[in-house]
């Protein structure tokens, strides 16, 4: 039996939703790491990433599937299912996705800024 996804695997504080290196679409990086340690369902998936509605999961899982990122296995039998795993092309995505992470969680700081300066200036209307 593995391990549970932990629910708060992505929370609000957690450097991957601010950095701003994109690994496909929005959620394809959080995807990836949900995938890391093998196979999941589609219900587990959804644990650590409560954020993200089915319809745009599934989008995201067939554009990862697409890419050749991520393959999709349907089990028969008694208790038929699907699985999403990692292909070996997915799996060379950890490292540099491992550094875009470091990067941000130590430029956590100057990107909250960033981001909050960029926000308070459009609240007031930017010319241009």
């Amino acid at each position: 039996m593995r391990e549970p996804l932990p629910a708060d695997m992505f929370d609000e504080l957690c450097p991957s939703s601010l950095n701003p290196i994109r690994f496909g679409d929005k959620w394809a990086a959080l995807v990836i790491r949900c995938l890391e340690h093998g196979p999941r369902r589609f219900s587990e998936l959804r644990v650590p990433l409560s954020r993200v509605t089915p319809k745009v999961l599934t989008q995201s899982l067939r554009s990862l599937e697409r890419d050749g990122l991520v393959t999709r296995t349907v089990h028969t039998g008694a208790a038929p299912h699907v699985e999403y795993e990692l292909t070996p092309l997915g799996r060379s995505m950890l490292a540099p996705m491992a550094i875009a992470c470091a990067w941000a969680q130590e430029h956590w700081d100057e990107l909250l800024d960033a981001r909050e300066s960029y926000d308070d200036g459009s609240r007031l209307g930017r010319a241009g």
